[in-house]
């Protein structure tokens, strides 16, 4: 039996969308001046417990905003290591430091669990056409899942995107195209959804409100996950964040944990992000997420100039925080040490560490606690990032004085 009610609310004026409605988030509070995306809704005082034969994260699906009786579209997703990095959290001060290696689903990042519900829903909902816009991780995901369905895959992409990102969304058959600036996706996206029906699998408002409210839910299985791995609840939880699926998603699987009484508490989230929005919002102590200057990174696939107010609302509401880590070159380094560590991670996974290594020198955590970083994808996803940090492999004579030579100068 499903918890999902069926219903699909705002979570700040509680105003019930349904339809392609729900895309665009609450009509309501957009008019009065505050977007916010919309949550399906869900009865959790019914059994709950885990599916263990369905497949990846569908072992959850009694809390996911699917239909009864509906085939999954699953690729085995979910379910990655929780790694303990001993040494590294020793070397900045932490005796439980944790990596939550997302880069182990099939398309090699988180958004896997996002497009494993929003295809679900979209094939059950009758839809023969999927659209997304993103830089990369998540047009590829939705491309693999859209695959697997055997539903057609639209992506809207920019021009600047690596061509690792490009090659995995075409190759899983999506129909990729380019435009010169962000907003244009979304303007095209609008008019895709609105007169052709095709079901969109990530925001396509402006200002952002976050992605199709399904798939969002799918993220919630990543704290389910934490808590079954560690058998406690983790103190701190750091997520890259852009418009805040993943982090909303997370802390709405922690909230329906502790009404379930598997934990005793929420862990406080901490949003990592390199250009400041959800820093600036939290500091302005206002409701209306804020607008910062725009700037590149290389962490381009959380650069966002503007928070969204359900990222906001769930920072405020685990009494969490966000931290900037702006500089190219210290994501960069904490990248190579996170490899030393054996976990190669995309720069815009890498920059949790910096991160936690602010929380460290501020005294906003202590030694003990249990701190999980979310590895939200791997490196071969950016690898020219990578190798413009890297030497030259030198090319010596077969013998072994010409191999001590060169091992010098590494």
């Amino acid at each position: 039996m499903s918890g999902y009610t069926g219903r699909v609310v705002c979570p700040n004026c509680q105003t019930e969308t349904s339809g392609a409605a729900i895309f665009a988030g609450c009509s309501r509070c957009a008019a009065d001046g505050s977007p916010v995306n919309v949550h399906p809704e869900f009865d959790i005082e019914i059994d709950v417990r885990p599916d263990v034969s369905a497949p990846g994260i569908f072992r959850h699906r009694r809390l996911l905003p699917l239909p009864e009786g509906i085939d999954p579209v699953s690729l085995e997703e979910g379910n990655t290591p929780l790694l303990r990095l001993s040494r590294l959290g020793t070397s900045v001060g932490l005796a439980n430091l944790y990596l939550k290696d997302e880069s182990r689903n099939p398309t090699w990042s988180y958004k896997d669990r996002l497009a494993a519900v929003a295809v679900t829903r979209a094939r059950a909902d009758g839809a023969d056409t999927v659209v997304v816009g993103t830089t990369g991780n998540h047009g590829a995901a939705a491309a693999a899942y859209a695959a697997a369905a055997g539903l057609r895959c639209v992506v809207l992409t920019l021009t600047s995107v690596p061509l690792t990102m490009k090659v995995l969304m075409q190759v899983y058959g999506a129909e990729v195209v380019a435009v010169s600036d962000s907003a244009d996706r979304w303007t095209v996206m609008r008019e895709a959804v609105g007169l052709r029906g095709w079901v969109p699998l990530s925001g396509l408002t402006d200002p952002p409100v976050g992605s199709n409210p399904y798939g969002i839910e799918g993220y919630k299985t990543i704290a389910y996950e934490l808590v079954e791995q560690l058998s406690e609840c983790p103190d701190i939880v750091v997520v890259p964040v852009a418009y805040g699926d993943g982090l909303i998603g997370i802390h709405r699987g922690f909230q329906e944990l502790l009404c379930l009484g598997k934990i005793s508490h929420l862990p406080r989230l901490v949003a990592a992000e390199p250009l400041g929005p959800y820093w600036a919002t939290l500091q302005s102590g206002s409701t209306t997420p804020q607008r910062v200057g725009g700037g590149t990174s290389v962490a381009f696939s959380v650069a966002s100039t503007v928070a969204t107010a359900q990222g906001v609302r769930a920072l405020r509401e685990s009494d969490g925080t966000a931290v900037v880590v702006g500089d190219d070159a210290e994501i960069l380094d904490a990248q190579r040490r996170l490899a030393s560590a054996g976990c190669y991670l995309e720069p815009s996974a890498a920059i949790c560490l910096p991160a936690v290594e602010r929380l460290v020198a501020r005294k906003l955590v202590s030694r003990e606690a249990v701190v999980v970083m979310i590895g939200t994808s791997g490196g071969l996803k950016d690898i020219e990032a990578t190798a413009a940090t890297l030497p030259q492999v030198p090319l010596i004579e077969p013998n072994l004085a010409a191999l001590e030579e060169a091992l010098v100068t590494q």
